[in-house]
């Protein structure tokens, strides 16, 4: 007699679902016939890749999580493009718009969050986009190559991405904010005014402290109106005023909710057959926006849908480090000092770096990091733990070594931690398990270690750390070389290598810079001259001619491409 397998179902093929059933098929709980719907049309993919996929950086094909084959290989029914529209507690169902019907057993609800668009008159104007999927990228990348001026409603950590992504691309970009300073949740005034600067130089113009009224245009968009009656020009609207829970579908079926699906420390919803995880949940009165929560939530999940029923989710610190190419930023915990609470602050005006660290009972409570933030795994990490740091006072502010961001020169000093210590936020991969691997299954680059152990594999911010361990544990044996990725098919050199050579070497025209660093193609490619373009006004404001030829080649080598190639 053949046992009959438990049907899971999980509604969303986001990072927190399928991270869910990476740590269920890990836990070998083959009991499971296993069934997933995903809204959108593609396998899972990183959402914080979105940004490189923007600006140019990367492919989308690169941010795949999980490819149709894995589906494929784990005996996974997966329907993508079809949206859950209804969950019938009592006969055990989930139903699609198109009236498929699925029973389950268990059900696993991830459908994350929706984009919060502003109800103000003409935000429906063609024009004005969300930036939340792959979709959204695509429309805004087709907007760039036609349209001159884009205005990003929301000053945080999505609305700067999608606003150096568009910049990259050509784009002059206004940035309206809500605050008196951008990432207001994520920085103080200080952090805060630093990095306006910082993307003012690369010539993004910043409306803080303004209310939106209403978006301008007739047939499409054309601008956007302040509560003071002023106006801007814009071509393009992106709208990244923040995210809210999707909680529409469970909360039709009866499901407990308030910001989000309330769930217990087990991660089940008031409905013990049904779980949920992502950014559609509440757990303890708190939303998570960040993937390092979702994927322990994840594990929690996998944990008792495995029926082992050992773990329990009691919530997480965050941090946040920011994405945006040659700004180094970083920020955990409360760093807003309140009664009792002492601040340590270290700014140095000619080097660009500021850092603030907030203590209360001799314990680091918070930290603001701006322009070196190769100790902000450290002070985590302390945060964490709940480390004393009478005995670090008075060197705690200069960093426990020099890791650099690139992982060179950090070796002795990321020796010196002890296997315990946390190095991949998102995914919960201390130094112990990364050492492990590369031992035990002789692995010699960066993308061996993201295969095997998954650090550095979502946003990427502590691949300076995987780095320096690989330089620790192999030596001379070690390169990064297989990890560099070209910044277009006319040179090997990466964004940052190019970045770094135009300061270097004082390259301020396009036909030098080529000539300079051995271009194989002499005039470029409609890659990389809208990346160095941009690069070469961030870097000589006032001396370098922004080159229209090049911000609108994209323009003028595929106007004419039909649908069917001629």
């Amino acid at each position: 007699m053949v046992n009959k397998k438990t049907r899971l179902v999980v509604i969303g093929n986001g990072m927190a679902g399928i991270r869910t059933i990476e740590e269920l098929l890990k836990m070998g709980a083959d009991e499971y016939e296993i069934t997933v719907f995903g809204a959108e049309p593609q396998p899972n993919y990183n959402r914080i890749l979105l940004s490189p996929v923007l600006s140019g950086e990367m492919k989308f094909q690169e941010t795949i999580l999980n490819d149709w084959g894995w589906y494929e290989d784990n005996h996974i029914t997966l329907h993508v493009g079809k949206l859950v529209t209804k969950i019938d507690r009592h006969r055990c169902v989930v139903e699609t718009a198109d009236g498929l019907v699925v029973p389950y057993d268990r059900l696993l609800i991830a459908t994350g969050s929706n984009p919060i668009m502003l109800p103000i008159p003409g935000m429906n104007l063609p024009g004005v986009l969300a930036y939340r999927s792959i979709d959204d990228v695509e429309k805004m990348l087709i907007a760039a190559k036609t349209s001159k001026r884009a205005v990003v409603i929301g000053g945080g950590l999505l609305g700067l991405e999608a606003a150096n992504g568009l910049a990259i691309q050509g784009m002059e970009v206004a940035v309206v904010h809500l605050c008196e300073w951008p990432m207001e949740r994520q920085l103080d005034r200080v952090g805060g005014g630093l990095l306006k600067e910082a993307l003012e130089k690369r010539g993004m113009k910043f409306y803080l402290a303004r209310q939106s009224e209403a978006v301008l245009g007739e047939d499409k968009v054309t601008g956007l109106r302040f509560k003071d009656g002023e106006e801007i020009a814009a071509d393009l609207l992106v709208m990244a005023a923040g995210i809210r829970p999707n909680i529409a579908l469970a909360k039709s079926a009866g499901i407990h909710c308030e910001r989000g699906i309330v769930v217990s420390d087990t991660m089940q919803t008031y409905d013990p057959k049904i779980y949920a995880v992502g950014e559609c949940v509440q757990h303890r009165g708190q939303v998570y926006g960040l993937v390092a929560p979702l994927f322990e939530q994840a594990k929690v999940a996998a944990n008792h849908l495995a029926e082992y029923g050992r773990m329990r989710y009691e919530g997480s610190s965050v941090s946040t480090k920011l994405k945006v190419t040659g700004i180094d930023l970083f920020s955990a915990g409360d760093f807003n000092p309140g009664e009792g609470d002492e601040e340590l602050i270290l700014q140095d005006a000619a080097r660009g770096v500021y850092k603030k660290l907030v203590l209360r009972d001799n314990k680091l409570r918070g930290a603001v990091m701006y322009g070196d933030t190769v100790d902000g795994s450290w002070y985590f990490q302390m945060m964490r733990d709940g480390t004393d740091i009478s005995d670090l006072r008075e060197y705690i502010l200069f960093g426990q070594g020099h890791l650099g961001d690139s992982g060179r020169g950090g070796a002795a000093s990321v020796a010196n931690m002890p296997d315990s210590a946390e190095i991949c936020g998102c995914n919960g991969v201390c130094k112990g398990t990364i050492v492990k691997a590369i031992v035990e299954k002789k692995l010699f680059t960066l993308e061996e270690v993201r295969a095997h152990t998954k650090a550095s594999s979502s946003c990427g911010s502590c691949t300076g750390l995987v780095e320096a361990l690989l330089a620790n544990t192999l030596g001379g044996d070690y390169s990064t070389k297989p990890s560099k990725k070209a910044l277009c098919a006319c040179t090997e050199l990466t964004h940052d290598e190019v970045r770094a050579a135009i300061t270097k070497l004082s390259l301020k025209a396009l036909p030098d810079l080529m000539q300079t660093l051995s271009w194989k193609n002499p005039d470029g490619c409609h890659v990389c001259r809208p990346a160095l373009n941009y690069y070469l006004l961030s870097a000589w404001p006032g001396v370098y001619q922004d080159d229209s030829r090049s911000r609108f080649i994209n323009e003028r080598v595929h106007a004419n491409i039909q649908k069917d190639g001629t």
